[in-house]
């Protein structure tokens, strides 16, 4: 992997990287506008124990623009400049213009009644190819293990900053989700703080080490093999399946076969079967009903604070929105509600038939 940095007009950082090929910019280092003053808040939800983020600045963010100009696409008209500079390179990171968290965030005033602090941390775009037609399924292999490599990275560059404590990669995909951006694009949102979903997350990994001695992610991939009910896809160093906890009907999760807490503690040859996995696992989805599934990724790693973190198991969980032809999974009143989720189908059934999908359907 080849990387570059660059800073954009209004201060934002920039860096290229590539694969294999020398990194070449084609002209100015572009920005679509003027720099925009963010000012990110948390407020404490005392009831739900957690931070809520608050961005009014990002009401003026691009909103579905017309077909004629592509916020993420190389500049082609220096009077419309948009985020990436046209040249030689494969995938790019920037940092969001409409923040909801920054490491510059003033420090808010007082909210009667509640807790409240500056949103410190940082969000950034990657945008996977210079292609606006591709999606993240489409891309040839190389370009998913590169992905791999650049989501590493930006996990250590970020996590380098003793402010940050958590580095999310994600993706969603489809306006069925929100986006509004259709250029194939995910995000990395990295926090001041351990998020609620990976603190509770690592206090029953924590329970089961110390009851077993035993990582939870090591008894789950030999429960999983040895079950063999729920596997879709294995390779020598990584696999996919749906969880027999799946909240969703298709949820998908890949591991590495090694249970390791992060991107970066995997070798050149895991990274390949970990990418070549999720490269099948992208293409099953979207194979299922033959429609681009909408769907959430997140890459779900340890904590950056410092701390080791061995019960951590490294994953990418895909949380896909169709639960059939044409049906989305809505978050109704138990899931929003109590936070218990329903699920229609059992993960037996659902990984049958993304195991059933043949090769030519990818």
């Amino acid at each position: 992997m080849i990387k570059a940095d660059y800073l954009k007009p209004d201060g934002r950082r920039l860096t290229l990287y590539s694969s294999c090929e020398a990194i070449r910019v084609d002209g100015p280092i572009p920005s679509p506008g003027d720099a925009v003053h963010a000012t990110p808040q948390l407020r404490w939800h005392p009831l739900r124990g957690e931070w809520v983020m608050y961005a009014a600045h990002r009401q003026g963010r691009p909103f579905l623009p017309p077909p004629g100009y592509n916020p993420l696409a190389p500049t082609t008209d220096p009077a419309n400049p948009t985020e990436l500079p046209p040249g030689a390179y494969d995938m790019a990171v920037f940092q969001n213009r409409f923040p909801s968290l920054s490491l510059d965030a003033p420090t808010p005033a007082d909210v009667p009644g509640v807790p409240v602090k500056a949103g410190v941390g940082s969000c950034e775009v990657v945008v996977f190819t210079q292609d606006p037609g591709a999606t993240l399924a489409s891309l040839p292999a190389e370009q998913i293990r590169l992905l791999i490599d650049v989501w590493a990275d930006r996990t250590s560059v970020l996590g380098a900053d003793e402010r940050i404590q958590y580095v999310l990669p994600f993706e969603n995909r489809g306006v069925e989700v929100g986006v509004t951006l259709h250029h194939p694009h995910g995000q990395i949102y990295a926090y001041d703080h351990i998020p609620p979903v990976q603190e509770r997350a690592l206090v029953n990994m924590r329970r089961h080490l110390e009851a077993t001695g035993r990582p939870w992610g090591q008894d789950f991939l030999a429960q999983e093999r040895l079950a063999g009910l729920r596997l879709i896809c294995e390779r020598p160093h990584a696999l996919s399946l749906v969880p027999p906890f799946a909240r969703y009907t298709y949820e998908t999760w890949v591991l590495p076969t090694r249970a390791v807490p992060f991107l970066s503690d995997l070798s050149g040859a895991e990274r390949d079967d970990f990418a070549a996995v999720l490269h099948d696992a992208l293409r099953r989805l979207d194979a299922l009903f033959g429609v681009r599934m909408p769907y959430l990724m997140t890459v779900q790693q340890a904590p950056v604070d410092g701390h080791a973190y061995p019960e951590w198991p490294l994953r990418i969980e895909l949380y896909p929105y169709l639960r059939a032809p044409g049906r989305m999974k809505y978050l109704a009143g138990t899931e929003q509600g109590a936070g218990e989720f329903a699920n229609d189908a059992l993960p037996e059934q659902k990984a049958a038939e993304l195991r059933e999908i043949t090769l030519e359907q990818l």
